[in-house]
Order: structure tokens, then C-alpha cells, then sequence
């Protein structure tokens, strides 16, 4: 056969450097009877030029993009600090410790208010508070005297990093005062302040700048807090409420016992004064503060901030006072080297929780967070380190999101959307029924109205069975209070529109009394919010631990005692043995001071003592709490 006639795909055909390729191209041509397309080689110049456009596209896109993260990071960044932090686990440089309060608040408080907050704004399950973002542990809470905690020994684990008794204000059970954080850090260098919304006197502020033997002397804690002291003056700031602890008795609006001018004795030890809103709006915002600082804005507490919403032109906020301390301390320590100790309470939280007040419970725990917002926010911003700790003293109210209303089998709901109707607290709406009757002239003889049983302690209410039938029908005074309880109490101010004629009845027999009245009026819209409360005072429950940084404050994650974030704070501020010094000091002046009692009346040891963990009976305690006349009053 002729070379020229072999087959194509004959064996001796000779091969190329592509016969592979080209073979199988051949045949799906002959196949097909498509011609084979012819195939482009290139050669190095064209691969070099193609590498080198992806080089230069890939880095274009590089430099645009660390462009991009540049920008994001100088707008967004926190300052470079000018000094803080920690070197082999002790804190060095410059810092500022700011430490939160939450009187009252328990976990329960926080999944109240966060269901609350997503119902009544529409936001979704996943839009959670601020503080939820900062958990880092919990407390357990007990003091000396009990299982169950109040605000005085809470703080005092706090203030003084030691347990004590109930009652305690920096003092323990030994009745020797005990040096606290804020003594220590003034000693120190550092600036001070507190920040609270009920009376700066009352037992939590107390516990960092006062030592008395027992939290009902708010008279003596007024003038310890003004410079009236064995250590002299250790504050440099203060703000809430608790004029009438301040003003002497000859004056309007006064509470003390004495005729003493603590304002003036403020004066006297260098504090600028102010008492209003006018006053506090002259601070703009901290830029305008001559320190100390003085300013007391409501007679007693600042009103819940349901309330106060409506008052604004009378009450600063928590979150105003937050800003303004921290704007005040930031300026007064500009040039020292050291920073500051600022204590923030969210105060009444805690009173909420006694009323057993879900609107206003709620309210106040977004009040709350809000300034904790903006102490993030400050620190953010700050070029100086600093941490931000913020817990509980205890929790109040024994709060559930659940309730049983019936003795059949619970249906598992509660209703957030029942507390957005309401405009007011329990504790205002009853305080203008107190009012309405008075202005009306309205005896509870005229009305059918009578007061509370003398057996039945203050705090308890009767229940729509022991509620007698209401004559109220039977005269147009009666009438006009049904009416006024209907339309503005209930439907108005909680938002209810359908109460039931017996708690009407318990409104209307409670009416001379406002403390009864707003349990009643709270109890109502806990019902239909199907809230639950177990108690008109605190438990015993573990509370949350916050933090901003959690590395900052790493010795106080998991579950800790309340004496732990007490050491936590002094050991931040780097205060050594100045706690120590500072409690020999107040013992050696206190023995000069001794016969004058400046801590006030000497207690009993079975106040003092541990009681209250072994059950007594119920009688006996009663019979006990009957003889002190202190059944059914409020310890927070």
C-alpha cells in the first residue's frame, strides 16, 4: 500500500509533539463532519502580560481595601490610653473606675424589661438591652444576719470588700467601722463621686462616704457626706435626691429631727449647692462645675422615671446626672495623674420591685441601661483608661414572668403589651387619689371608705373577699370617686379598661392609706400582665455581674460573692494597704469620738448578731416585728 493511502489512524503513522491532541480532534471531525477549528498558542510575552494586569488589578483592590478598614478604624477606635491597664496582674498608670448599682434588679428584671422593650417598640427577639452584652458573671449575696440580704450590708460588701449585718452602713458586726474603697481612693489621689435617684443618703451612696451603726441615720449620714467626718471631706460630687435630709426642721420640705443647716455646712467645706433644674442645667452637662459639688434635686427620692418623663422640666434624668459627673470628674482630673472613683445607682429599681410595680420596674431598668450606655460611651471616647463594673446589691420582689391566676393548670403566657398602656406608676396614680380625695374634702365616713384593719400591717391589702360590700353608691361624693378610680386611675393611668367591681372597692377602702392604694393598683396590672411576685422585700437570688472590658475585670467572672467585686475595686485603683490605713484611722478617731457617738445609736447584739436562718414560726416572728412597731415598713 502507498504511504499516501494508509488509514489515518493506521499504527505506523508517525506522531507529532501533539498527535495526542490533534488525533482526537481529527476524529471527531470525521465523526462529525465538522472541520477542526485551528488552535492559538501564545508564547511568554502574552502569559507575562496577562500576569501582570492581575497583579496590578489585585492590588489595586488591596490598597483601596486597607484604604477602607483605615478610615473605619480612626472613626471608630478608642483613643490610645495614656496610661491604665494591668503589668504582672496589678494595675498600672492613670485610670477611672466607674462602678454601677442596680439596686434591686435580678436576672428576672432583665428579661421583663427586654420583652417589654421588643413588644412595645416592635423590635425583634434578638434586639437585646446594652447590659445584656456585658454579662460576665454573678453574685451570690447573703450578709451576716441572713440569707436575704438588704441594701446597707449589700453595699457594705461593696464598699468596705467585708460581709456584715442587715442595716450596716461601713460597719461591721464587731461595730467597727470599716475603711471603704471611696475613702481609700480619695486618700489616694483620686476624685470622687456618687450619683444615685433616691435620697443621697439613703444606704447604698451611704456605705462609701459614712459609717453609722444602722441606715436610719440619714441625718448624721447628710452631715458625714458634707465633711462632717473623721477623714474630713471625701467627696467631690454629688448628685440625686434627699434635700429634706439637708434643710433643718423650721424649713418647708424639711425631715430632719434637728434644726441643723447641713446646706450651709456644705458651704462651709467648700461645695457649690444646687436644688433644681435651672441649677443643674447651669452645669451644662459637666463643662460649668466648680467642685465639690452638691446637688440634691427632689426632697426625698427623684421620682420613677415613668413619672418623671412627664417632669422633665423638674427632674434631671440618671443618664443627665451620669454624664454630667463624668464630664465634671474627666475635667477636674485633666492634669493628675490619677483619674477618678465614680459610683452610679440606678436607686429605684429596688422600690419598684417593693411596690411590686411592673411599669415602673420596667422604666427604670431602661433608665438604667440607658446610662449605662453612656458610661460605655464616655469610656469609648476617653483617652485615659478605665472599667466600667456595674451589679446588684440583691433583688426585690421575688419577680416572675408568670402567674397563676386560677387553681386550674397555668396556661404558659405573660403580656408584655398590657405594661405599654399604662402612663404612670402604681406609687403616682395612688398618690392622686390621695389627693382627688382630699381636694374633694371626702371623708372615708362620707364615703363608706374604711382604713386597713388595725391588725393588717401597711403594706398588705385586703383581698377581693375580705373587701366589704362599698356603700359608695349612696351619696355623689361616692359616686364621683367610682367614676374618678375608673376613667383616670385605671383606664387613664394603667391602661385597664375593664376592672371588676371589687377592685374598685379595694381602691376605694384603701384610698386614706397611698401605700395600700398602690400595691392594689399595681397588683391589678401585674394580674393581667400575668406577672408574677412572691414578695413586698427582697430574696435571696444571685444577681448579674457586668463589665465593659470582661478581660479588665476577669477576677469577677462566674459566680462570685459580693465581697469579691468589693476587692475587685479597690484592687483596680491600685490602693494597696490605704483601705487598712484608712480603717485604723477611723478607729483611732473613733475612740477620740467616743461618748459623742458618731456613728449613732449603739445596736442590740440579736440585731447585730446571725439570726434569721432557723425557722421561728411565723407567730413568733410576728409577735417580735409587732413589739419594734416596725411591721409592714420598707427595708430596701
Amino acid at each position: 500500500m502507498a504511504r499516501g493511502d494508509e488509514p489515518l489512524l493506521s499504527q505506523g503513522r508517525p506522531s507529532s509533539d501533539h498527535s495526542d491532541e490533534r488525533g482526537i480532534e481529527e476524529e471527531d471531525a470525521l465523526l462529525t463532519g465538522q472541520k477542526t477549528p485551528q488552535q492559538r498558542y501564545y508564547g511568554w510575552a502574552f502569559w507575562r502580560e496577562v500576569g501582570l494586569f492581575v497583579w496590578a488589578a489585585i492590588a489595586t483592590a488591596l490598597v483601596i481595601l486597607f484604604a477602607v478598614l483605615y478610615s473605619h478604624q480612626q472613626q471608630t477606635s478608642k483613643p490610645t490610653p495614656s496610661g491604665g491597664g494591668w503589668k504582672d496582674g496589678r494595675p498600672t498608670g492613670k485610670r477611672n473606675l466607674i462602678f454601677m448599682v442596680s439596686d434591686g434588679m435580678g436576672p428576672t428584671s432583665l428579661s421583663l424589661t427586654r420583652s417589654y422593650r421588643q413588644a412595645a417598640t416592635g423590635l425583634p427577639i434578638d434586639d437585646v438591652l446594652v447590659l445584656d452584652d456585658h454579662l460576665i458573671g454573678s453574685s451570690r449575696t447573703r450578709s451576716t444576719s441572713s440569707l436575704i440580704t438588704d441594701s446597707a450590708a449589700g453595699a457594705t460588701a461593696f464598699s468596705c470588700g467585708q460581709k456584715s449585718y442587715n442595716g450596716a452602713i461601713s460597719v461591721l458586726p464587731n461595730r467597727d467601722p470599716c475603711g471603704t474603697v471611696l475613702e481609700a481612693a480619695k486618700r489616694a489621689g483620686y476624685m470622687t463621686g456618687l450619683v444615685v435617684t433616691t435620697r443621697i443618703t439613703d444606704a447604698t451612696p451611704a456605705c462609701f462616704a459614712a459609717h453609722v451603726n444602722h441606715r436610719e441615720e440619714e441625718d448624721r449620714i447628710a452631715e458625714q457626706e458634707v465633711g462632717e467626718h473623721p477623714l474630713g471631706r471625701v467627696l467631690d460630687l454629688m448628685l440625686g435626691g434627699g434635700r429634706c435630709h439637708f434643710v433643718p426642721n423650721t424649713t418647708d420640705g424639711s425631715c430632719r429631727k434637728d434644726d441643723r443647716d447641713v446646706v450651709d455646712l456644705a458651704k462651709k467645706n467648700g461645695f457649690s449647692y444646687v436644688s433644681d433644674r435651672k441649677g443643674f442645667d447651669g452645669l451644662n452637662f459637666g463643662t460649668n462645675v466648680k467642685l465639690p459639688l452638691l446637688g440634691l434635686f427632689a426632697e426625698t427620692d427623684i421620682p420613677y422615671e415613668v413619672d418623671r418623663r412627664n417632669m422633665n422640666d423638674i427632674y434631671p434624668s440618671l443618664d443627665e446626672m451620669a454624664r454630667t459627673a463624668l464630664a465634671a470628674l474627666k475635667s477636674a482630673t485633666e492634669d493628675s495623674d490619677k483619674g477618678f472613683f465614680l459610683m452610679i445607682e440606678g436607686s429605684r429599681i429596688d422600690h419598684a420591685g417593693h411596690g411590686n410595680d411592673p411599669v415602673a420596674q420596667v422604666h427604670e431598668v431602661l433608665a438604667y441601661d440607658a446610662a449605662f450606655a453612656s458610661v460605655l460611651d464616655f469610656l469609648g471616647e476617653d483617652d485615659v483608661e478605665g472599667v466600667l463594673v456595674g451589679t446588684s446589691d440583691h433583688e426585690t420582689g421575688g419577680l416572675a414572668t408568670a402567674r397563676q391566676l386560677h387553681d386550674t393548670y397555668p396556661e404558659y403566657h405573660w403580656f408584655p403589651t398590657v405594661l405599654a398602656n399604662a402612663t404612670r406608676s402604681a406609687e403616682n396614680l395612688a398618690y392622686q387619689l390621695r389627693d382627688h380625695i382630699a381636694g374633694k374634702h371626702i371623708s372615708p365616713l362620707d364615703t363608706g371608705i374604711t382604713s386597713p384593719p388595725r391588725n393588717r400591717p401597711r403594706s398588705s391589702a385586703p383581698s377581693d373577699e375580705e373587701a366589704p360590700p362599698s356603700p359608695l353608691t349612696s351619696s355623689s361624693d361616692a359616686d364621683d370617686l367610682k367614676s374618678y378610680i375608673r376613667t383616670h386611675l385605671l383606664a387613664s393611668g394603667l391602661g385597664v379598661q375593664d376592672p371588676s367591681p371589687q377592685e374598685i372597692n379595694r381602691l376605694a377602702h384603701a384610698a386614706t392609706d397611698p401605700w395600700p392604694a398602690s400595691y392594689i393598683l399595681a397588683d391589678i396590672i401585674s394580674r393581667r400582665a400575668q406577672v408574677g411576685w412572691t414578695t413586698h422585700g427582697h430574696s435571696a437570688v444571685d444577681v448579674n455581674i457586668y463589665a465593659s472590658d470582661p478581660d479588665q475585670a476577669s477576677p469577677l467572672r462566674g459566680n462570685r460573692e459580693n465581697t469579691d467585686v468589693g476587692r475587685f475595686l479597690a484592687e483596680y485603683l491600685d490602693l494597696g494597704n490605704l483601705v487598712e490605713e484608712v480603717t485604723r484611722d477611723l478607729l483611732v478617731e473613733g475612740e477620740k469620738e467616743k461618748g459623742k457617738g458618731w456613728m449613732g445609736r449603739r445596736l442590740e447584739d440579736e440585731v447585730v448578731g446571725k439570726v434569721g436562718d432557723h425557722y421561728e414560726g411565723d407567730f413568733k416572728v410576728r409577735r417580735r416585728e409587732e413589739g419594734c412597731g416596725c411591721v409592714g415598713e420598707h427595708v430596701h
